[in-house]
C-alpha cells in the first residue's frame, strides 16, 4: 500500500467528544507561542509553588518550570484522594491465576503513605535511589509512587532481565532499597525470585531487600555468617502493617530526578536515563489527555510493564494525573486461552487499549473466536514500540474496533519521556503512519547535513528544540546525551529513519541501524516487513541485510506464517511480489526463510541483529536482550 493512498475519518461522534478537536488550528497556535503552550498545560496541574519561567534553553540542556516546586505524586494522587475521586477506582488488577484487586483512589493514597513512610524508617531520603523488580501487581505503582513521594528516584528494573542485569542495575545506582516479588506467574508458569535474589548479596551499598509475598513461597534465607556488605531481608507486609497511613509529599525543585529508567540500545552499555518532576508531569499529563483523549469515565488499559518507559508514562503517570481508572494484568494476554485479553476487556469494560503491533498479529489467528466477545466498551485503539503495517492496522481496527475506534500509532522513545509523533482522534488516519507532531513539536526528516528533505524522501527523524518530558541527561555520562544533539547542530537526532508525506504524516522506516544498503540505496527494514505483512499468509516478519560477495548487502526476510500455509515456491514469489509492488524492486528479499517464531526482546521489538549473527553463524544475545 501506497503511502498516504488511503483515509479513515473520525465519526461525528468521535469529533464531538474528543479533547482536541481542531489539530491543525492548536498545532499552528502552539508554533507561534509553545511556552504559552505548555504554560496552560502546567496551571492545569497544581504546583507548592509557581515558576519563574516557562523554559530555560541553554543548548543542548532545558530546564522546564524552572524554579517551581511540585511533586508528581501530589498531582498523580494525593490530590484526587482529597477530591470527589476518593471513591473512584483507581486501579484494577487480575493476575494471571484470576485472582484480583480494587483500589479506589483514596486506598491507593493510604497505601502510597503507608509505604513512604516504612522507606523512610528504613533510612530513604530525598535523592535516594531505590530499585524495583517486581512483575505487574499493584505493589509495583504502590512503590514507584511511594518513592517519589519522598523525593526518592526509583528505578524500576524489568521483572524479564535476570540476576546479572539487576545486579549491574543496584551498583551503578548505588540503591539502598530493593522492593521485590517473591514470584511471578506468566503463560502457566510460576517463577519464583529466589534464584535472582542471589545475585544481590554483594552489593555494598544495598542495605534492604524488601519482599512482596506474592505467593506462599519462602524466600532464601539470610546468610549464616552475613558479611558488612550483605543486605537484611524484610517483609513487606511487615513493614507496611503499623505504618501511618498520612504522608506529605516531599516538596521537589522541578528539575529534581524523579526516575531512571535503562535503554537496552543495540550496541554497547545501556544508557542510565534521568527524567524530572516538573517537565516530566506536565508533559505526561497533557499527551494523555490529548493524544489518548482519556476521560474521566474511561477504563484505560495499556498493557506495557512499567520496567519500561511505555508503563512509567502511559500505565502509571500519565493516566493517574488524569484521573483515571487503570486496569493492569500480570500475566501472558494468550493465557490459557488465545482471547484472555478480549476477556479481560469485556469484563472490565475497557473502553481504552494501549498495546504494540506485535501484540495484534498474535491476536490475528483467533479472529474466529472473537465472535465470543462484544468489545462493544472499546472506544479508543493505540499502538506503540514498532511500526504498525496496515493488514495489521486494518484487522485491528476491523476486528476489534468494529471500524468505531480510532487507531492512533504512537512515536516516542525512553529518550523523549512522552509521544511526539502520533495520531489523533480528532484527524484522519492512515494505515501504517506514525501520525503528525504533537503541538509545539518541531519534527522532520533531514539529511546527515541538516537539510530538510522533501516529501516521500527518506532520511534521519529529528527534532529541533526541546518539550517537556525530555531527558535531563544520562546517568554518568553527559557525553552521550550530548551525542544526541551533537550529530546535526540544533536537532535532536532520534537513530529513527523516516519520511513525511505530502499531507504532513510521518512514517517510520525503522531504526538508523536497521537499514540495509542494497546496491547504495538505502532501505528500512520497516517499509519491507510492512508489504510482507500485507500478504494474507505471514503473520510476522523480519528483514535483515546479508552481505555478498558483490560487497553490497542482499535482502533476507524471515517470515512467520498462519496456520495452513506453507512457504513453498509460490508463496515465495507471492511475497516478493508485494515487496516490488509496495517498496520497489531494488527492495525485493533475495532469501525468504520460514521460522516458527521471531527473537524479540522482552519489550516486542524483534532482535535483527540477532538474526543478523544467526546468519553469520554468531553467539546468542546476551542478557540484555533476552528472547
Amino acid at each position: 500500500m501506497l503511502e498516504g493512498q488511503q483515509l479513515y475519518y473520525p465519526s461525528q461522534e468521535v469529533l464531538e467528544k474528543a479533547y482536541l478537536k481542531d489539530y491543525n488550528r492548536l498545532y499552528e497556535r502552539s508554533l507561534e507561542d509553545s511556552e504559552g503552550f505548555w504554560s496552560q498545560a502546567a496551571s492545569e496541574l497544581d504546583w507548592f509553588k509557581p515558576w519563574d519561567r516557562v523554559l530555560e534553553w541553554k543548548y543542548p540542556y532545558a530546564r522546564w518550570f524552572v524554579n517551581g516546586k511540585c511533586n508528581i505524586v501530589h498531582n498523580a494522587l494525593d490530590r484526587h484522594a482529597s477530591s470527589w475521586r476518593r471513591n473512584k477506582v483507581a486501579v484494577y488488577w487480575e493476575g494471571e491465576p484470576g485472582d484480583k484487586q480494587v483500589l479506589t483512589y483514596g486506598q491507593l493514597y493510604r497505601e502510597v503513605n503507608k509505604l513512604s513512610n516504612a522507606l523512610k524508617k528504613l533510612g530513604v531520603r530525598k535523592g535516594d535511589f531505590v530499585t524495583i523488580y517486581m512483575p505487574i501487581l499493584p505493589e509495583l505503582i504502590i512503590s514507584m509512587l511511594a518513592c517519589a513521594k519522598i523525593g526518592a528516584v526509583h528505578n524500576v528494573v524489568y521483572y524479564g532481565y535476570g540476576g546479572k542485569v539487576l545486579r549491574e542495575r543496584l551498583i551503578e545506582t548505588s540503591s539502598k532499597i530493593l522492593i521485590v516479588s517473591n514470584a511471578a506467574y506468566y503463560s502457566g508458569t510460576l517463577t519464583p525470585v529466589s534464584g535472582i535474589i542471589s545475585y544481590t548479596l554483594q552489593c555494598p551499598s544495598l542495605k534492604y531487600v524488601i519482599i512482596k509475598r506474592r505467593v506462599n513461597l519462602p524466600i532464601i534465607p539470610e546468610p549464616k555468617s552475613p558479611s558488612k556488605e550483605s543486605p537484611r531481608f524484610i517483609y513487606w507486609e511487615d513493614i507496611v502493617e503499623n505504618a501511618p497511613d498520612v504522608s506529605e509529599c516531599e516538596v521537589m525543585d522541578s528539575s529534581d530526578p524523579l526516575f531512571i529508567i535503562y535503554t537496552s540500545g543495540t550496541a554497547g552499555k545501556p544508557k542510565g536515563i534521568i527524567h524530572s518532576h516538573g517537565g516530566y508531569m506536565v508533559g505526561a499529563y497533557t499527551t494523555t489527555k490529548l493524544v489518548l483523549d482519556v476521560k474521566d469515565e474511561d477504563v484505560y488499559w495499556c498493557t506495557a510493564s512499567p520496567g519500561w518507559i511505555t508503563g512509567h508514562t502511559y500505565v502509571v503517570y500519565g493516566p493517574l494525573l488524569c484521573g483515571a481508572t487503570i486496569f493492569i494484568y500480570e500475566g501472558d494476554l494468550r493465557y490459557p486461552t488465545p482471547t484472555r485479553w478480549a476477556k479481560l476487556i469485556d469484563e472490565y469494560k475497557v473502553s481504552i487499549f494501549y498495546t504494540i503491533p506485535s501484540n495484534v498479529r498474535s491476536f490475528m489467528p483467533e479472529e474466529k473466536e472473537l465472535e465470543n466477545y462484544s468489545l462493544e466498551s472499546l472506544r479508543l485503539l493505540a499502538t506503540v514500540g514498532e511500526p504498525i503495517d496496515p493488514s495489521t492496522w486494518k484487522w485491528f481496527y476491523e476486528k476489534v474496533g468494529h471500524k468505531k475506534c480510532p487507531v492512533l500509532d504512537t512515536w516516542w522513545q525512553t529518550e523523549t519521556g512522552i509521544i511526539l509523533i502520533s495520531g489523533f482522534p480528532s484527524l484522519p488516519l492512515k494505515p501504517g503512519s506514525a501520525g503528525k507532531p504533537f503541538p509545539t513539536i518541531k519534527a522532520a526528516v533531514i539529511s546527515p547535513n541538516g537539510e530538510i528533505l522533501k516529501e516521500n524522501e527518506r532520511g534521519m527523524l529529528a527534532i529541533r528544540g526541546p518539550w517537556p518530558g525530555m531527558m535531563d541527561t544520562v546517568y554518568q555520562d553527559p557525553r552521550k546525551y550530548i551525542d544526541y544533539w551533537d550529530l546535526v547542530e540544533g536537532w535532536y537526532v532520534t537513530g529513527d529513519i523516516a519520511s513525511v508525506d505530502g499531507d504532513g504524516y510521518f512514517w517510520i522506516k525503522g531504526r538508523s541501524d536497521d537499514v540495509i544498503k542494497v546496491s547504495g540505496y538505502r532501505i528500512g527494514t520497516a517499509e519491507i516487513e510492512r508489504a510482507v505483512l500485507s500478504h494474507p499468509a505471514v503473520l510476522d516478519a523480519a528483514a535483515i541485510g546479508k552481505p555478498s560477495p558483490s560487497g553490497s548487502d542482499v535482502i533476507k526476510v524471515f517470515v512467520v506464517l498462519r496456520e495452513g500455509w506453507v512457504l513453498d515456491d509460490i508463496l515465495v514469489e507471492e511475497i516478493k511480489r508485494r515487496v516490488a509492488e509496495d517498496v520497489g524492486l531494488i527492495a525485493v528479499p533475495s532469501e525468504i526463510e520460514a521460522l516458527t517464531s521471531l527473537p524479540k526482546t522482552r519489550s516486542g521489538k524483534i532482535l535483527r541483529r540477532f538474526l543478523r549473527d544467526r546468519e553469520l553463524g554468531k553467539v546468542l544475545p546476551g542478557p540484555e536482550e533476552q528472547v
